[in-house]
């Protein structure tokens, strides 16, 4: 029983299909010319079929093993769909519609990137032809919206001497106001950070002198050693010494002077001749041991001991 149901059930939605096909107007086809439209309703409706029929064939041209050839049939679809479009949009506007052609734009020509190609019509088949989808990657086709290799010309001495003016050199950086503040703040602390660090190498150097003068001279490996070398370069301790030496003198005349006795000699002192006669062979010494071979000076005596020659 169930069986014989199925089946009477079956005719019975074949038959009432077939009625609500019969009652239901043929189908209307698509004017061959929107020229022959009159209605504005009817090229509204014929319009948006277009889209809809536009955007199902994107979306299967988007499939890369449809084949080269089925990729192109649907290729010259679209664009003979878009050709329609337009002329369905003129038709719009000659019967007192709205002017579609300004609120929607044409789509560009891209490349495989998404790259704009400059070129309107790379394919020479007529104007406005455009590659959809996979059809952009068919024999022939990529090498369309290949860019040629940009070819870097190097520049001549004189091309670039030709661009440096004034602002190469500098002499425009003051001119917006903006480097002045920038530096003056610069200046004001590179100045304040010289300032004390020479304050306090002064402060260092005094008190080494001091140090130095005083005879309390702190070990190599304190702190007052590595302040005292740190500040004190060979002119300065040439200095110090001789400030030190004055100060040892004053000293031993205030020992002389506080004794309140004169100084007896124990020993006969030499003349002013004498000292003079010391002081020259003293030079002689030294200009001999400093230009003169020791085996020449050892000669010298030798022969001054056998000519029995005082000095």
């Amino acid at each position: 029983m169930a069986r014989n149901e199925e089946k009477a059930q079956s005719m019975l939605n074949r038959f009432i299909t077939m009625k609500q096909e019969e009652k239901r107007k043929p189908r209307e086809r698509r004017p061959y010319l929107a020229s022959e439209c009159r209605d504005l309703a009817d090229a509204e409706r014929w319009r948006s079929e277009i889209l809809r029929e536009i955007g199902a064939k994107v979306a299967e041209i988007q499939n890369e093993g449809l084949g080269e050839h089925r990729l192109r049939d649907l290729n010259d679809e679209i664009n003979k769909l878009l050709r329609e479009r337009s002329h369905w949009e003129r038709r719009i506007v000659e019967l007192g519609g709205r002017d579609y052609s300004r609120s929607s734009n044409a789509p560009l020509m891209t490349d495989l990137d998404g790259n704009i190609v400059a070129v309107p019509n790379p394919s020479g088949r007529g104007p406005g032809y455009r590659y959809f989808g996979a059809a952009r990657k068919l024999p022939g086709v990529r090498e369309l919206f290949d860019k040629p290799p940009e070819i870097r010309k190097r520049r001549t001495r004189y091309e670039i001497h030709k661009r440096i003016n004034a602002g190469y050199y500098g002499y425009y950086d003051d001119e917006d106001g903006v480097l002045e503040p920038l530096e003056a703040a610069a200046e004001k602390r590179m100045r304040k950070e010289v300032v004390e660090e020479w304050h306090r190498v002064e402060r260092v150097r005094r008190e080494a002198m001091k140090s130095v003068v005083s005879g309390e001279v702190v070990t190599a490996g304190g702190r007052g050693g590595e302040a005292a070398r740190e500040v004190l370069f060979e002119g300065v301790e040439e200095e110090v010494e001789e400030e030190r030496k004055r100060e040892e003198e004053e000293r031993e005349r205030e020992k002389v002077k506080e004794a309140g006795r004169e100084f007896v000699a124990h020993v006969p002192l030499p003349d002013e001749k004498e000292i003079e006669r010391m002081v020259l062979e003293r030079k002689k010494k030294e200009l001999l041991s400093k230009y003169a071979s020791d085996s020449l000076q050892v000669e010298q005596e030798e022969a001054k001991e056998m000519l029995n020659v005082r000095r």
